[in-house]
């Protein structure tokens, strides 16, 4: 087994991305820009990369898109937004012509939807992390 010294990972991880493959490009580009407000860090023929949080979300071409949310078979990842208010910003994404499924669980809120390729996506109340020693 490989031992890795400690400064070692900082290579892998001074900034991460997300590529997310497409068939509808225009209208998940115009979705995770406008609809969502993630700011274009550059652009080039067939992709638009974005900022997302403290990395990016690549959009290309080359996916697949379903009319409804994709199986986990199709597609086992969630992007996750964390916000203060997961009603609130769901409100503001409905206003936008978004649906969202608004859920309460022991361990916090959450407010899912879908991109226009069928991708899901996931509002999470940001004050409320998973497994926090003080929640009951």
């Amino acid at each position: 087994m490989h031992e890795t010294q400690g400064d070692d990972i900082g290579i892998l991880t001074q900034t991460f991305g997300i590529i997310l493959g497409t068939e509808r490009y225009e209208d998940c580009v115009g979705f995770y820009r406008d609809t969502l407000g993630l700011p274009v860090w550059f652009e080039k023929t067939g992709l638009v990369c974005l900022r997302f949080g403290d990395g990016y979300l690549m959009i290309e071409t080359g996916g697949i898109a379903r009319p409804q949310r994709k199986s986990n078979s199709e597609n086992p990842t969630m992007l996750r937004f964390n916000v203060a208010d997961v009603p609130k910003a769901a409100a503001v994404l409905e206003r936008k012509g978004v649906p969202v499924n608004v859920t309460k669980y022991e361990w916090g809120i959450v407010g899912t939807f879908m991109d226009p390729d069928g991708n899901a996506c996931e509002l999470k109340d940001a004050d409320d992390p998973f497994f926090a020693s003080d929640k009951a």
